[in-house]
C-alpha cells in the first residue's frame, strides 16, 4: 500500500496562490506517476494534471494550463501542485493519485492506484 497526504490547502482571494504538497510512503515513489485531481460540490471528480515518474514530462487540464505547475521531488517523496492567478471555480477538494509505471497522459481517476484524503481549497471572489 502507498500513502499519499495531502497539505497546504486553505482560505484566498481570487488572483492569490497557494502551493499543495502530497507525501508518499510505503512504496517506491519513483516507480509512480503522480497527478492531481479536484471535486467540487455536486460536480464530478476531475482531472488537474498529471507528472511521470521522473518530472520530465507533465499534463494539465485545460481550465488550468498556464496558472497551475505540477512538480516533484522523489529524494523527498513529495509532489507539488503550485497554484497561481486562482479563480473562484478553483475551489475544491484537491486529491493526489498515484499510478504504478504510468505517464503523464493519464487523465482518468479510475486507472490511479492509490488516493489521499484530499485539501480544502476555497477561492475568494
Amino acid at each position: 500500500q502507498m500513502q499519499l497526504v495531502e497539505s497546504g490547502g486553505g482560505l484566498v482571494q481570487a488572483g492569490g496562490s497557494l502551493r499543495l504538497s502530497c507525501a508518499a510512503s510505503g512504496r517506491t515513489f519513483s516507480n509512480y506517476a503522480m497527478a492531481w485531481f479536484r471535486q467540487a460540490p455536486g460536480k464530478e471528480r476531475e482531472f488537474v494534471g498529471a507528472i511521470n515518474w521522473s518530472g520530465g514530462s507533465t499534463n494539465y487540464a485545460d481550465a488550468v494550463k498556464g496558472r497551475f505547475t505540477i512538480s516533484r521531488d522523489n529524494a523527498k517523496n513529495t509532489v507539488y501542485l503550485e497554484m497561481n492567478s486562482l479563480k473562484p471555480d478553483d475551489t475544491a477538494v484537491y486529491y493526489c493519485a498515484a499510478l504504478y509505471f504510468g505517464g503523464s497522459n493519464r487523465y482518468i481517476a479510475t486507472e490511479y492506484d492509490y488516493w489521499g484524503q484530499g485539501t480544502q481549497v476555497t477561492v475568494s471572489s
